[in-house]
Formats: structure tokens, C-alpha cells, sequence
């Protein structure tokens, strides 16, 4: 999950396709369909439905539901267990966990203000999140990790240990770890180095660099690319893709937010996969099709189903 965006509603009054709150136009179908490894459908527009169809529409048929906090975990999994297109990721945000232990007085996640609730309020939540991982149409533990840009160093305890116990749950249950990593990079290699990483690690909204990616790539770890790969300052993640083994990419949405290119700032949905996935083929130099038919293989190798 990234920065705040808007979502898709028409509050009236006339509308052209320029405006930001406008939902971006239906692209071309793929011919290989694929999955969005990462999405947030309870914080879009649509209804779950109607975002499932419109996915569909256009080849990318399986969606990876990820909650950021318990409430919304618990709306993943219910989610995914309703709808045969969907698996559910469950965790606490890397900035959900400092919020529970030393309280949202601003309100700024959608819990509304909070009062501290200490170490226990947090083991309290995870164990919630451990009890939801368990469950056969979660398959991935995430997203978790550590964030250093929005949580400052007070919170940052109670991330790395919110972080370390999300990577136990995975191992435990065999599922994959699903990691938020911004502007932490040596932090987060560090702590999946000391913990043991599970056989299977996604690195959502793949933030570093060419360096980094090869890391990663020795490790095994999958990296999942989003719309930002199309941004205009966002050269370094071009140079990861360019290096990153085939067998190692997926695609994502990270729906509402990261809008790739021509459409950023305007509303993100699984069904604009296919605008970033051309962008990737083209910067990697290879098919679309061939593409696809990677990305669809590894989402579904590193999620399981």
C-alpha cells in the first residue's frame, strides 16, 4: 500500500477524461491472462464484482487481496473465500503495528483515533493475523516489513518486532511472506537474513535497485513491479527489472494507488495490469506474451494455487 488516492465515485456534474477522479479506460485484452499479485479492492470503487469482471475483460483473471490491519485481513479472507478469482494475503502494515502500540491520536489509518495499547495490544493482533493465515484460501502473509519513510524512529521497535513475527506466522503456515519495504532497504535483507526467510518472499512494489535486485534474485526472493515502474524518475526500477530473472517477476496494481503511466493520479484497479505489463515487456525487450506467460507462472508458483 502506498500514498493516499482517490478513489472512483461521480459525485455529479459533468466529467472529461482528464479528470483525476475519472477512471482510467479499459486497455486492450491480453492474450496469456495473468494475475495482479497485489491489490487493496476495499479501498476502490468498484464493487468486488464489478472490479472482478472488468479484470477479467481484460486477461487478468486471479487477484492477490491484501490487508493492511485485522479488519481488513479478516475482509480479505472473507473475500477470497467467496470469489474463486481471489487469495487473500493477511498481516499488519509495518505502520499499523507502532499505530497499536503507541496509539493514532491523528486518525490516520482508517481505525480512526486510537490510545496506546502497548506490547499486548500487538501480540493481540497478531495473534488474529496468525489464526486467518492458517486459513487454506490465505496464501500469503503480508503485506509486513519495515517502513522508514512515514514511521520515525519511535515506532520503529515495534515494526522490526511486528516484522519478525509475521515471517515466524509464515514459515509456520507455509505461506508466502508478502514484504513493504520503503526506504529500509539494508534493515529489512538484514532482519529476513537473521529470522531465516520462508522458501517463499515477495517483494511488493519492488522499491530498490539493480544491486539490490540481484541480491534478491541469489536469494530466490520474487519481486513484484507496479505502476511506478512507468514514472519518469523511477529509472533504478527499470535497471532492477532489466537484471531480475524471469523466473522471479511478477506484476501488481497495488490498487488504488501507483498508477502507471499515461494515467497517473487517477484511480488504479486490477484491470489496468495490462498498461504496466506492455511497459515491462517493452523495457525488457522481450514479448508480451512471453511476459505473461512468466508472470502467470510465478504468481501462482509463489502463491500457491
Amino acid at each position: 500500500m502506498a500514498a493516499t488516492a482517490s478513489n472512483s465515485g461521480n459525485s455529479g456534474g459533468k466529467r472529461n477524461q482528464n479528470d483525476k477522479d475519472v477512471p482510467p479506460p479499459l486497455p486492450e485484452p491480453l492474450a496469456v491472462p495473468v494475475a495482479d499479485s497485489h491489490t487493496h479492492l476495499d479501498m476502490q470503487g468498484d464493487s468486488v464484482e464489478d472490479a472482478l469482471a472488468k479484470a477479467a475483460s481484460v486477461g487478468v483473471t486471479t487477484v492477490i487481496q491484501v490487508g493492511c490491519d485485522v479488519a481488513g485481513s479478516t475482509w480479505a479472507a472473507e473475500t477470497a473465500a467467496a470469489h474463486d478469482a481471489v487469495w487473500a494475503a493477511v498481516a499488519l502494515h509495518p505502520n499499523e503495528a507502532p499505530r497499536i502500540v503507541l496509539g493514532d491520536p491523528d486518525g490516520w489509518s482508517r481505525q480512526g483515533e486510537r490510545e496506546p495499547g502497548g506490547d499486548a495490544a500487538l501480540d493481540a493482533a497478531l495473534e488474529r493475523i496468525d489464526a486467518l493465515a492458517a486459513l487454506p484460501h490465505v496464501r500469503g502473509v503480508g503485506e509486513t516489513g519495515l517502513d522508514h519513510f512515514r514511521t520515525g524512529p519511535e515506532g520503529m521497535a515495534a515494526q522490526e518486532r511486528s516484522f519478525r513475527r509475521h515471517i515466524d506466522i509464515a514459515k509456520r503456515h507455509g505461506k508466502a511472506l508478502v514484504i513493504h519495504d520503503r526506504e529500509a532497504h539494508t534493515d529489512v535483507l538484514r532482519v529476513l537474513e537473521e529470522e531465516g526467510a520462508p522458501e517463499k518472499v515477495v517483494f511488493h512494489c519492488y522499491s530498490g535497485d539493480a544491486e539490490m535486485a540481484k541480491v534478491c534474485a541469489e536469494a530466490g526472493y520474487y519481486l513484484s513491479f507496479a505502476g511506478n515502474v512507468t514514472f519518469k524518475n523511477a529509472q533504478h526500477l527499470r535497471d532492477a527489472l532489466a537484471v531480475a530473472p524471469l523466473d522471479r517477476i511478477l506484476v501488481e496494481t497495488d490498487a488504488p494507488f501507483l498508477t502507471p503511466m499515461p494515467y497517473r493520479g487517477r484511480p488504479n484497479a486490477p484491470y489496468l495490469i495490462p498498461v504496466t505489463l506492455r511497459a515491462m515487456a517493452g523495457y525488457r525487450g522481450i514479448a508480451e506474451d512471453a511476459l505473461a506467460t512468466a508472470v502467470a507462472e510465478n504468481t501462482a508458483r509463489a502463491f500457491g494455487y
